[in-house]
This record gives structure tokens, C-alpha cells and sequence, in this order.
């Protein structure tokens, strides 16, 4: 069977998950207030197991990745992840809520740096950033798509965009297997395959090109503040507007359906954020790309602490509609700088380790955001979050000051 070539492939793979996934996820939380009954620290924790099991497979899933095949490893992940969401959506009790983050998250990890190592290696490092944005593009008019569908689904009964979108992201895998090329990988020779040694040098040869490109560990510590303030945010913010606040009535539709609008209202003001990022955002370059996220960032810890303090629904609402784009602004551009300059031999390791970076931000961050959302109010924990992030902004401004020098290659001997 004919595959497609590369460029397309990827950005149909990223367009057709993120509509799948927004079937799930613009429904996901309402699904656990309402029909799982989680309370706050619970919410905080399903987060946390997702985020401890990213944390520990991360870096282990990226090494497989750059030892066998980027596009098996992605195939594997999201056939895994499409299992967990149905899982979750199948039986609304806590315990198994949270075996389900440990199978999604699970397959996360095999498509988390193999999707973009993989891509840059077909098409080049020179374009791997703007592809970066115009799949974020792509991805943002398919999340749009899967609001829609969601909504009309939920009337129906709560759990079916969830158990539907987890069965479609698994049917992407298998389209995955029958169309994905992979031309510009080279694995590891097949003698080495089974060495525990291949992997331990492959492991090496990231730590190797951290030492010899410095501005990743900057990178990786405003990646950890991010994810730490990130997980308390998103898995709070839905319970905020539910609980303290009158939410309109939207043409007799259920309290659902504004979740709906305000997460595709926000896509679409993403759509032009992101535009605006990939024609005038020197994605291959340090300073740029560290002065954008400084930017982003402000922004994003005055709209959280507004929302925070916000007592009506308008002025939330409002808040909400600039703190979302900001929000998937920042991801691409965020992969973009991880990517520069990277060896190829070790460029899915050393991204799974920003991956890793995150997810240790969540797993320290969200229980703590948690544990104050339970013992004071969601609003406290929404102002404390915004408070979290504020230290990524002295590491954004350290970078800025510096020309990052052009690292010797690092192979994974």
C-alpha cells in the first residue's frame, strides 16, 4: 500500500487527533464534577498520576524511539491513548479514572518527541519550526470540529464523546500503520537493538547535548514552572465557573454547551494568535523565540489572576477568551526552541526530557494548587497558580541576554 509523503501525513495526523481529543476533552471535566463526583484534590489528582506516569516513561519511551522507529513508537502511543480515554468514559469511578490516566499517559510518552523528531527528520530541521505552527494551525480548526461534536454528543449522554473519541483516536493509529512513512530515520544497528548499553549511550548523548547547548536547561526549568502552574489551571478552571459563578442560559442547552463556546471561541482567536507567531516569529532563533514566551507568559499570569478574582461571569468569561490562545500559543513555539539545533541520534530523548521537565512541574504543582483549592477556595488557587508561573519570567528575561552559541553535534556513543 502507497504511503502518503510526510508533511501532509503529519498534518493530518494532528488535525484528525486534536478533533478526536476535543470531543473528549471539552466534555472530560464536566464528566468528573458531575457524573464521577470528584472533588477538588481528587480532580488535582487524576492530573497527578497522569503527569507521574509521563514523568517516569518519558525519557525511556523517547530512547525507543530513537533506537527503533519514530513512526512504530507513535503508532504504539496512540493506539494506547485512544484505550485509556475509553476506558475513562466507561466507568465513572475515581480508581478507574485514574488507571486510565496511567494508560493514556502511557501512550503519550511514545508519541511525545518521536512526533516531532520524526517530522524533522523527514522534512528538516530548517522547517521543522513552521511546520510546528501550521500544525498547531491544523490541529486548532480540528479542535473546533470536535466541540461541535462533543456538545451535540453530551445531549445524548455525557460519556459518549468520551468513549467515541477514545475509540477514533485508536482508529488513527491503525491509519497511522498503513500510511505513516519514515525515510530519514536511521535506527540503531540491528545488533544493538537489544543492548541495555545502546540505550544507556543514546540516554547519554542527552545529557551530553545539555551540557553542550546550556540554554536547555533554562528551557527545561521554565517548561517545569509552566507545567507546575498548568495543572492546578486546567484542572480547576472548569469547577471555578460551575461553582462560583451563574453561568447564562444558552438557548434552553445544557451548562455544557458554554464550555463548548468558550474553548471554540478560543481556538479561533488561537488560529490568528498563531498565524501572526509563524509570519513574523524567527522560530530558529534563541532571543526571538525567548522574548515571545516572555511576552505570552506576562500575559497569561495577569489573565489567571483576573479570573481568579473575577465575581461575575462576563468579566471570567472575557478573561478566559485571552488566557486560551495564550495558552496554545505557547506550545508550539515552546517545541520550536526545544528543537533548535539538536543531533538527530538523540533528538527524541532530549525532547521526551522537556516532556519529562513538565510533567515533574505537575506532579510538585498540582497537588499543592490541590491542597489550597480544598482547604481555602478555587479562587485562593487560581491567584496562587498565576503566582506559580511568575518565576518563569526571570528565567525568560536571563535567556534573553544571552547569544546561545552554536553546540558541537553529540552523537548517542
Amino acid at each position: 500500500m502507497r504511503r502518503l509523503s510526510a508533511y501532509p501525513m503529519y498534518l493530518i495526523s494532528e488535525g484528525a487527533f486534536a478533533l478526536f481529543f476535543s470531543m473528549i476533552i471539552t466534555v472530560n471535566m464536566v464528566y468528573q464534577v458531575e457524573i464521577a463526583r470528584l472533588n477538588p484534590l481528587q480532580l488535582v489528582l487524576v492530573g497527578t498520576v497522569l503527569e507521574a506516569t509521563v514523568f517516569l516513561c518519558e525519557t525511556p519511551t523517547g530512547i525507543v524511539a530513537d533506537i527503533y522507529s519514530r513512526r512504530l513508537s507513535i503508532i504504539v502511543g496512540t493506539v494506547m491513548m485512544g484505550l485509556g480515554f475509553m476506558l475513562e468514559g466507561t466507568v465513572p469511578r475515581f480508581e478507574t479514572i485514574l488507571l486510565a490516566q496511567v494508560i493514556w499517559g502511557l501512550g503519550y510518552t511514545f508519541t511525545s518527541g518521536a512526533t516531532q523528531a520524526w517530522i524533522t527528520d523527514e522534512i528538516g530541521e530548517d522547517k521543522a519550526g513552521r511546520a510546528f505552527l501550521r500544525a498547531s494551525q491544523v490541529g486548532q480548526m480540528g479542535d473546533l470540529a470536535g466541540i461541535g461534536i462533543s456538545v451535540l454528543l453530551a445531549g445524548i449522554f455525557l460519556q459518549l464523546p468520551i468513549i467515541l473519541g477514545g475509540l477514533l483516536v485508536s482508529v488513527l493509529g491503525i491509519f497511522q500503520m498503513l500510511f505513516m512513512p519514515e525515510t530519514g530515520f536511521k535506527p540503531a544497528p540491528r545488533e544493538n537493538r537489544n543492548s541495555w548499553q545502546q540505550m544507556g549511550h543514546t540516554f547519554r548523548g542527552g545529557l551530553q547535548m545539555m551540557r553542550r547547548r546550556p540554554a536547555l536547561i533554562t528551557i527545561f526549568g521554565t517548561i517545569a514552572i509552566y507545567g507546575a502552574f498548568s495543572e492546578g489551571f486546567d484542572r480547576l478552571w472548569t469547577p471555578h465557573l460551575l461553582d462560583n459563578f451563574t453561568l447564562p442560559t444558552l438557548d434552553g442547552l445544557q451548562p455544557v454547551a458554554w464550555f463548548g463556546v468558550i474553548r471554540a471561541a478560543g481556538i479561533l482567536l488561537a488560529v490568528v494568535a498563531t498565524e501572526v507567531a509563524r509570519r513574523r516569529l524567527d522560530t530558529n532563533n534563541h532571543r526571538s523565540v525567548a522574548r515571545a514566551l516572555f511576552g505570552i507568559n506576562a500575559l497569561i499570569v495577569a489573565g489567571v489572576m483576573a479570573f481568579g478574582l473575577a465575581t461575575s461571569f462576563v468579566p471570567a468569561f472575557l478573561v478566559l477568551l485571552a488566557i486560551i490562545p495564550l495558552r496554545r500559543l505557547t506550545d508550539p513555539i515552546q517545541a520550536a526552541w526545544v528543537n533548535q539545533r539538536l543531533e538527530p541520534s538523540v533528538r527524541a530523548t532530549v525532547i521526551s526530557m522537556s516532556g519529562q521537565a513538565d510533567a515533574f512541574g505537575q506532579i510538585i504543582g498540582g497537588p499543592i494548587l490541590g491542597v489550597i483549592a480544598t482547604l481555602a477556595t478555587i479562587r485562593v488557587e487560581m491567584v496562587a497558580a498565576a503566582l506559580m508561573l511568575a518565576p518563569a519570567l526571570l528565567l525568560y528575561a536571563w535567556t534573553m541576554r544571552e547569544r546561545e552559541a552554536e553546540p558541537a553535534l553529540v552523537t548517542g556513543d
